[in-house]
């Protein structure tokens, strides 16, 4: 059963990819606005933002963030295509087919990881040529892969639920808007400290300031304290309660 299932996904990812294969706009666009947001808020306000003493270059201090934006960006395309494939007919007509039911989602899903790690790979490479720098080795980078991963994963099944449910596309992509803003209510531009108090507390304690402490702390060779199993859990978290609800919703459309 499970080489069953294994084999089905595998299938079905390869016809995903193979559509983006022919459309790289898609990739190059997720990576477009980040982009534009790392040129702007380094060349145009990073003069002017105080980040603290020994945080290094502003482009160091902003590109976890912007890492988590470009995520945020790019998911809106898997509920889009997602909700394609349900109003075109294609998930009946795979449903009609002797394959298994969950690879459906689950290609979607590893075709969002895939093309996700293409834009972050396109946005750090502008980092570096802006001036980007980092003297950590491999087991960091290991780390903050891992977290990136985790976070792709977890925002990809929340795209789902709308990918599902949507009515229209509008609705099916308008949900990734506010994952996209929730960076600029973080530590991900300026420290959480320079905040008001009720936008402070918020900050310190919604999920993407711990996700971008740890990446920026794994990146400057710092210790990440707290941060990562904070971090860790709200990703953890996020996934296991997205996916419950997607396979839920799913189950219901398909019986």
């Amino acid at each position: 059963m499970t080489t069953h299932v294994l084999g089905d996904t595998q299938v079905l990812t390869g016809r995903s990819l193979r559509h983006i294969l022919r459309s790289p706009d898609t990739i190059i666009t997720t990576a477009v606005m980040p982009i534009a947001m790392l040129l702007m808020f380094v060349y145009v306000f990073g003069g002017a933002i105080d980040t603290g003493p020994g945080s290094g270059p502003y482009v160091n201090y902003l590109l976890p963030g912007i890492l988590l934006i470009t995520i945020a960006s790019g998911i809106s395309y898997t509920a889009f295509r997602l909700f394609q494939d349900m109003q075109g007919g294609i998930v009946e007509r795979f449903r009609s087919m002797p394959i298994a039911r969950s690879s459906v989602l689950w290609a979607h899903v590893l075709t969002s990881l895939v093309a996700n790690l293409l834009s972050l790979v396109i946005v750090l490479g502008v980092a570096v040529l802006m001036g980007f720098r980092t003297e950590v080795g491999v087991l960091p980078w290991l780390a903050v892969a891992g977290i990136l991963i985790l976070f792709t994963l977890a925002l990809t099944w929340i795209a789902v639920i709308p990918g599902l449910t949507a009515k229209s596309v509008d609705g099916a992509s308008a949900f990734s808007y506010p994952l996209i803003f929730l960076p600029f209510l973080s530590s991900a531009f300026v420290p959480t400290a320079t905040m008001p108090g009720p936008l402070r507390w918020f900050a310190e304690h919604q999920p993407v300031t711990s996700i971008v402490n740890t990446i920026r702390s794994l990146l400057a060779g710092q210790p990440v304290g707290t941060d990562i199993w904070i971090a860790l859990a709200w990703c953890v978290g996020i996934l296991i309660v997205a996916y419950l609800v997607a396979a839920a919703i799913y189950r219901r459309k398909a019986s």
